[in-house]
């Protein structure tokens, strides 16, 4: 086989496996910054591309409410002596006669069996028939019940003594150390010392959210913004509902990083804190120029970033982060993640080209093999 023919079928057999690449494209991670560029509104696409800077990071953060509303702060506190409907009443009484109303023999002390009060408010006490005992504190409910008897037994003495029961209680479900029912009483009227008095918490602080619930009224805050702010350390009532639950948000990842499913670790995380979440961009493939951050906002939040006001329904955005210089660094350190955002970091330029020229390699190493065979079966006709 002559030289000539040798070097023609090394560059058919370049040339077709050329071809292949071309027809079936490299493998790669994802789509490149140009395919996304396609995709974009300019190009004809649905999709609004946005390279962050401190503006953009100040018109797409939403507002979080940090703390409840004035209606729970300014609820004032209760005082843990006023009955309730569901306490239990213990009532006391002394007579200055012999053989009174309710003296036994050799005795001018007695106490009645303990009563709870029923939903109504009311408890029974004998020859003074039904006694609304609700939204009474214990002392005003003796002076009542001694005004009701005293026609009927000289200066009695009366003592009431509330323990609390049913109607002073809030329940607690979630993560705390002890869930359950718990009474309201003077070391557990806020929030902070219900949650002391149900064991603590028992998830990581960072990302326990609060919930509490007061009949058709729902307040939340982080646990987190509730030692830091003691004006939210709410006073409880009657009948509250107390949830903890860990931060159910999350973000995915995608591209060179890997695709994951990643929980939020803190309550804002922010671009740098999400890639650090999954191990940091990949030395030898990831383009610290093309990092996206997809994501869909609502109208307000769309029109406010690109500066308009005729989008309506909610709009694709992807933003555009640049991690190459100290103050794009400093702005993805500021720019937040949202729940179900993507984070998608595409291949650095040259890994497309790298995996070309390893290709073609390959494909010169085949050639020359297949030179070589061949050479050899022509010398055999030689």
């Amino acid at each position: 086989m002559t030289n000539k023919f040798s070097r023609a079928l090394r560059l058919a057999v370049l040339s077709a496996g050329v071809m292949v690449l071309a027809s079936c494209g490299l493998p790669s991670s994802g789509p490149s910054v140009k395919d996304i560029q396609n995709s974009s509104v300019e190009n004809g696409g649905d999709l609004f591309i946005v390279d962050v800077n401190q503006s953009v990071i100040n018109a797409s953060t939403r507002q979080r409410s940090s703390g409840f509303s004035q209606s729970f702060r300014n609820a004032g506190v209760v005082s843990v002596d006023r009955i309730f409907a569901g306490d239990t009443l213990t009532i006391t009484i002394w007579e200055n006669v012999e053989n009174g109303l309710f003296s036994t023999l050799g005795s001018k002390v007695t106490t009645l069996p303990a009563m709870q009060v029923d939903q109504l408010g009311n408890i029974f006490i004998p020859y003074a028939g039904s006694v609304k005992a609700s939204g009474y504190t214990p002392d005003e409910l003796r002076l009542k019940i001694t005004s009701m008897l005293e026609d009927q037994t000289p200066d009695p003495q009366i003592e009431v003594r509330r323990e609390p029961g049913d109607g002073a209680t809030v329940s607690i479900l979630g993560g705390v150390g002890g869930q359950g029912i718990y009474p309201i009483d003077a070391s557990s009227r806020r929030l902070t010392g219900m949650l002391a008095r149900a064991g603590g918490i028992t998830l990581d602080p960072s990302v326990v959210k609060i919930t509490v619930r007061r009949g058709a009224k729902v307040g939340e805050i982080w646990f987190q913004n509730l030692l830091d702010n003691p004006a939210d350390d709410i006073p409880l009532r009657a009948g509250d509902k107390i949830v903890l639950e860990k931060d159910e948000r999350y973000f995915i990842s995608m591209g060179t990083t890997g695709q994951r499913r990643i929980s939020f670790e803190t309550q804002n995380p922010t671009v740098l804190e999400a890639l650090a979440a999954v191990g940091g961009l990949r030395a030898n493939q990831s383009n610290a120029k093309g990092i996206f951050v997809f994501r869909e906002e609502p109208a307000p939040i769309a029109n406010r970033v690109l500066g308009r006001s005729d989008l309506v329904g909610p709009q694709k955005f992807a933003y555009l982060v640049d991690l190459t210089s100290q103050s794009s660094m400093l702005v993805a350190g500021k720019f937040p993640i949202q729940d179900e955002d993507t984070i998608y970091v595409t291949e650095a330029p040259y890994v497309k080209w790298r995996t070309l020229l390893f290709t073609v390699i390959g494909a010169l190493n085949a050639t020359a093999a297949l030179d070589t065979a061949l050479t050899g079966t022509a010398s055999i006709f030689e």
